[in-house]
């Protein structure tokens, strides 16, 4: 049931990828009005980069998900995974499906993961959000302990399988698979809390960098809900007597 509805979600996610394209590049929005000419963002452009970190990092998300959900019987942690998994998985193929559309391969090589928000112009702390933004710089900057190894010039360095902040380790991952029941549930917990922070600076990023406005909305989406769901994991984790990973 859960491949299925994973698969519907995908499918939707292209419907709503050709739809979104539409809205943004037609002349005026009246129904079948010319397009204008098609804004295909550059293979090094901040658009392409967030949709291909941010397709790899999903992917982990969905991957973790299901992981605790044959490692628990606790349907609150059952339920958040499979609720990840599904959104996470429409997203990802929303991201990829406009990298088809924009004629972009989706794995860019000779190019660090996250150098786009960097040649773009930083972290895109842009707009009036005020400490937000720096929260979510200090989220993604304060990951090195995470598995994350950072590099001598400050910039992020993979590690371990960790190709972006926040994402767990092939090691961490391997823990995931072998521990059960509370143990599981507290370690996918803080797993996708660190996970999630990376998330959000990235989606911040693209917010204030991006310039397709289907992608900003999504992007933008993506900050809110994430925020919401760091919330909802802290509490969780308070009452297996746990807290986020420092």
């Amino acid at each position: 049931m859960a491949g299925s509805a994973v698969a519907l979600a995908l499918l939707l996610a292209g419907v709503a990828t050709v739809a979104s394209a539409r809205d943004d590049t037609a002349d005026g929005k009246q129904p079948g009005a010319v397009p204008a000419a098609v804004r295909v963002p550059g293979p090094d452009s901040a658009d392409a980069g967030f949709a291909r970190d941010m397709a790899v990092h999903h992917q982990q998300a969905v991957e973790m998900s299901f992981i605790v959900r044959d490692r628990t019987q606790d349907e609150e942690v059952r339920r958040f995974a499979y609720d990840i998994a599904n959104t996470q998985a429409n997203q990802r193929g929303m991201l990829l499906g406009w990298l088809d559309l924009w004629e972009l391969p989706k794995v860019a090589a000779g190019r660090e993961p996250m150098a786009w928000m960097t040649t773009h112009g930083g972290h895109g702390t842009h707009g009036d959000h005020g400490t937000d933004d720096m929260d979510d710089m200090d989220d993604m900057e304060g990951m090195d302990g995470m598995g994350n190894a950072g590099g001598s010039d400050g910039a992020f360095t993979a590690h371990d399988g960790a190709l972006m902040p926040g994402m767990a380790t092939r090691t961490e991952l391997d823990r995931l698979r072998k521990a059960s029941g509370k143990q599981a549930e507290i370690l996918f917990l803080q797993l996708m809390t660190d996970h999630h922070k990376g998330g959000v600076a990235m989606a911040r990023g693209c917010a204030g960098l991006c310039t397709v406005k289907a992608e900003k909305r999504l992007a933008q989406g993506m900050l809110e809900a994430q925020r919401s769901e760091l919330d909802a994991m802290a509490k969780m984790l308070a009452a297996r007597g746990a807290k986020p990973r420092s």
